[in-house]
């Protein structure tokens, strides 16, 4: 079997264990022709992009989210109510992400959306709530674009993919680095994540080259030339990048790639990744194996409930649900959509087991990155 046809295996494989995740909610568009039910427990809901190029990401978010908030319901819930976690799947469209905005606007229980993901439809749910206010707290959102408005509904903790690069590439600077490579995995990356990636690089003074795949990857990999920057930065998925390392393993000039919080490099082990070319990720969370309380508890929580391995995504997910609970646990007065709405807006600073949580003047928090090396023996440093 050829490794283009395993990655599609993984992701086929990922979407069937999505699906089988426990006491997950039904699908979206059973859940948006249901009567409204009385109001008997607290609904945070999360929105998941299920769509083929964003499986990787959101099964581990999301089973990190449910983790946490399977851990709070244990633990007495909010004022002694249960959480009820509605999750609202969708396929990344525009004409499903609008069925997901319906559902939620026809639910007066729901008072806050938690930990969209991924990255698309976390932007498509920023772009609604600009132009069709939903009034509701979009929190945590894995939103990994820069440099954009996000109005007073959207309240995003996790570092984005200006602070991420510049992070991995701060380590490369005694290399002299003015040039920079950018690999999308696809034109369809290209389209989204150029303009964005144009901008980083212009405002870190950095000469841009760009690649894009068009099929097989390893092609690609294959056809970098001596005029290719050393240092790569890969915007795609995790078997995109384990193929594209495998024709990278057939030049003789050594390189440098950069992927970031999308890719997971446990995975990029068990798919076949080259081990020639040393590949750095980041990752706006606290590496999974860290002293921090969230992430011991995190692992406790996790290896309770749920036979998973644990992955910077899903720690991501676990803090999303937890930072969303202690803002929602610390309000006083009635808990409906509108007060916990200006309880977020507040922005109040707040840590969250040693993960600080501060938003800055363009209301986004926050700083926070960590990186993790694939070494050439196959082992996670860091």
């Amino acid at each position: 079997m050829s490794e283009q046809n395993n990655a599609c295996t993984r992701r086929l494989c990922l979407r069937a264990g999505a699906a089988a995740l426990p006491a997950l909610s039904e699908p979206l568009w059973a859940q948006t022709t249901r009567p409204a039910a009385p109001v008997r427990s607290i609904v945070v809901a999360q929105l998941v992009d299920f769509s083929q190029d964003q499986q990787d990401v959101s099964k581990d978010f999301l089973i990190g989210s449910r983790a946490a908030w399977q851990d709070i319901n244990a633990r007495g819930g909010i004022r002694g109510k249960k959480v009820e976690h509605l999750t609202l799947e969708t396929d990344g469209t525009p004409a499903s992400v609008r069925l997901a905005i319906d559902s939620i606007r026809d639910n007066p229980a729901c008072i806050a959306l938690s930990g969209t993901v991924g990255d698309g439809l976390a932007t498509q749910m920023l772009s609604a709530s600009l132009t069709q206010p939903l009034d509701i707290a979009q929190v945590a959102p894995w939103l990994q674009s820069s440099g954009i408005n996000l109005g007073e509904q959207t309240f995003p903790i996790f570092s984005g993919r200006q602070e991420q690069i510049a992070y991995a590439l701060k380590t490369l600077s005694v290399m002299g680095l003015k040039e920079l490579g950018v690999v999308y995995a696809s034109p369809q990356h290209q389209a989204t994540h150029q303009a964005d990636m144009q901008r980083i690089a212009s405002h870190m003074q950095l000469r841009l080259q760009s690649f894009h795949g068009g099929g097989d990857l390893r092609v690609l990999g294959q056809r970098m030339s001596s005029t290719t920057p050393a240092v790569l930065l890969f915007v795609g998925g995790t078997p995109e990048l384990a193929e594209f390392t495998q024709g990278l393993d057939k030049q003789s000039r050594q390189r440098y790639l950069v992927a970031l919080a999308d890719v997971n490099l446990q995975t990029l082990v068990q798919m076949g990744a080259a081990r020639s070319t040393p590949v750095i990720a980041t990752q706006p969370v606290p590496a999974v194996n860290s002293n921090l309380p969230v992430a011991r508890h995190f692992r406790e929580v996790l290896a309770r409930l749920f036979d998973e391995p644990p992955t910077a995504l899903s720690l991501a997910g676990f803090i999303a649900a937890r930072y969303t609970f202690e803002v929602l646990v610390a309000m006083e007065g009635k808990l409906t959509r509108s007060t916990a709405l200006a309880a977020f807006q507040k922005r109040a600073d707040r840590d969250v087991g040693g993960f600080r949580i501060a938003f800055n003047v363009q209301r986004r928090s926050s700083q926070y990155v960590t990186q993790s090396m694939l070494s050439a023996d196959g082992r996670v440093i860091g």
